[in-house]
């Protein structure tokens, strides 16, 4: 049986009721480099190579809130506070997940404008002074 080679995510979609404040949120707030729209209703933004589209819904089945996508940052007691400056309120700060041997990973969740739940999360060494 053959490989079907799969071998990175290319682009993820996330349902925007209102694609607007959507493409206010995801470029004002989080900082997300925004590439284009398109019809019928779909915006373009580049996240570490990988491009996120964000949809108006199609109704029926594909009408839900997406999967929980986590952005990887540098200090995510910096970026969670960067956010908090901009209004965003987490639902859970960041805090210890687990020790993964040499390092620790730590994560904090948040809802984008329109209710999707979103995460950050950074691993770092033990024993890595935090900004807390």
């Amino acid at each position: 049986m053959s490989s079907p080679a799969l071998a990175r995510i290319g682009q993820i979609s996330i349902a925007a009721h209102d694609l607007e404040r959507a493409i206010a949120f995801y470029r004002d707030v989080l900082g997300l480099t925004f590439l284009f729209q398109a019809p019928p209703g779909l915006a373009f933004f580049e996240v570490g190579g990988v491009r996120l589209m964000l949809a108006l819904p199609e109704g029926g089945e594909r009408d839900h809130h997406t999967s929980v996508l986590y952005y990887e940052v540098p200090d995510i007691h910096a970026s969670a506070q960067a956010l908090q400056e901009r209004q965003v309120r987490f639902e859970s700060e960041p805090h210890l997940v687990a020790k993964l041997g040499k390092s620790e990973l730590w994560i904090g969740f948040f809802r984008d404008s329109e209710g999707n739940l979103v995460g950050i999360m950074q691993e770092r060494p033990i024993g890595e002074s935090s900004n807390r």
